[in-house]
């Protein structure tokens, strides 16, 4: 089983930055992937931004550009990073770590990040 512990979180102004940050801990060798999915009031959870085993990412295009996934690579380890730039007011959200390990999916808590216009 893994667990997933997020920080980074909070209030910005349009145009400013966060980094948000997940460790896994637990089973982490079974992952073979990470990523952030995002819940707005209201909407669907969707995917922000995955990075996989061979540091392959994938990116929604309404961040694009402006959301850079990273990976800690100190071996043993599951690290990982979003760097959020250029924030927009439609980025307030629940931002979910999450990691899948074959055909299972472990979520973290979320962390809320508010941009205010």
């Amino acid at each position: 089983q893994v667990q997933l512990a997020e920080s980074g979180g909070g209030l910005v102004q349009a145009g400013g930055s966060l980094r948000l940050s997940c460790a896994a801990s637990g089973s982490i060798f079974s992952i073979n992937g990470m990523g952030w999915y995002r819940q707005a009031p209201g909407k669907q959870r969707e995917l922000a931004a995955v990075i996989n085993n061979a540091g392959s990412t994938n990116y929604a295009d309404s961040v694009k550009g402006r959301f850079t996934i990273s990976r800690d690579n100190a071996k043993n380890t599951w690290t990982v990073y979003l760097q959020m730039n250029n924030l927009k007011p439609e980025d307030t959200a629940v931002y979910y770590c999450t990691a899948a390990s074959g055909v299972a999916s472990s979520w973290g808590q979320g962390t809320q990040v508010t941009v205010s216009s």
